[in-house]
């Protein structure tokens, strides 16, 4: 990595956390750190378990706990087991917690005008657009990528989600069952594979590689991003991988289908190297098929 990009990044983390007042004892001058803020706005309205909350805040299990403990101590949460599952501890707010969590509000609105109040306005715009950009950027990072089998909640909830999209934007809709049909078994190793992407623990992307054992050939499937975390490079991000997996299963070629209403993938298929070929199935609802040779 280069030595003046990572310098760049250590000035601006020095920056932020400066003038947003993360290094102060007491975060926005209510007596707590800012994780323990943190904490109690994340919770919200409604009840949520801790497991999620820890997923959501990417904080240690125990450094949590402590967090929790330490807003037990004031009153401001109260934490109870689910009543569906006495297993599961959830975190709720106590009427003390949300009149803290609405002057936090109130606080946190004050402390973002006032880093714009000194700004004209065109510096104003300027900022917010290159945050815009930094939180894009950033979220873009959290996301994780892996093999997943293809029964699991996550990849059931991606595949159907993938399904109902395609229903919706195809003229004729989209009936899974037509065509050449996937198995779940064609995208399980050693036949295939299923990479399932999270953000903050919720799925929120999949793609599928099916590999043919009579030739150095492996067909992309079912590639999906969610609505929340397109911006995020997301779907050229499963598509290189999905190229890398392929490549170290012996893959010389990669193929894939399309709709013609799949505009954006159409779009990213061609910035990523892939050409138009003639058909290679009969499946009735591509438009258009593609082909990228792999270097060796």
């Amino acid at each position: 990595m280069d030595s003046i990009l990572t310098q760049q990044v250590r000035s601006f983390n020095r920056t932020v956390t400066q003038r947003v007042g993360a290094l102060s004892d007491e975060y926005l001058a209510r007596g707590r750190q800012l994780g323990a803020s943190r904490v109690l706005w994340e919770i919200g309205d409604a009840a949520t378990d801790l497991r999620s909350l820890r997923v959501r805040l990417d904080l240690d299990s125990g450094y949590l706990s402590r967090l929790i403990r330490s807003l037990e101590r004031d009153s401001l949460v109260a934490v109870e087991p689910d009543p569906d599952d006495k297993r599961v501890r959830t975190v709720r707010l106590t009427d003390a917690g949300r009149a803290e969590r609405e002057v936090l509000d109130q606080r946190s609105d004050d402390l973002a005008v006032s880093l714009l109040a000194p700004l004209s306005d065109r510096q104003r715009a300027r900022l917010v657009d290159a945050m815009a950009t930094v939180e894009r950027l950033l979220t873009a990072g959290l996301v994780e990528v892996a093999i997943e089998d293809p029964m699991s909640p996550a990849a059931r909830f991606c595949l159907e989600s993938y399904f109902r999209e395609l229903d919706a934007r195809f003229d004729t809709g989209f009936d899974p069952s037509r065509g050449s049909f996937l198995d779940a078994s064609e995208i399980t190793p050693p036949a295939g594979l299923l990479l399932v992407a999270r953000l903050r623990g919720e799925p929120v992307g999949c793609g599928a590689l099916r590999f043919h054992a009579a030739e150095p050939v492996a067909e992309i499937k079912r590639m999906w991003v969610a609505p929340t975390a397109r911006g995020l490079g997301l779907g050229r991000r499963l598509l290189t991988e999905l190229e890398q997996h392929a490549r170290r299963h012996g893959a010389r070629v990669v193929r894939l289908d399309t709709n013609k209403a799949l505009r954006e993938a159409i779009s990213l298929y061609g910035s990523a190297g892939y050409v138009e070929i003639e058909p290679f199935n009969d499946d009735p609802y591509p438009d258009h098929w593609f082909e990228k040779r792999l270097a060796a």
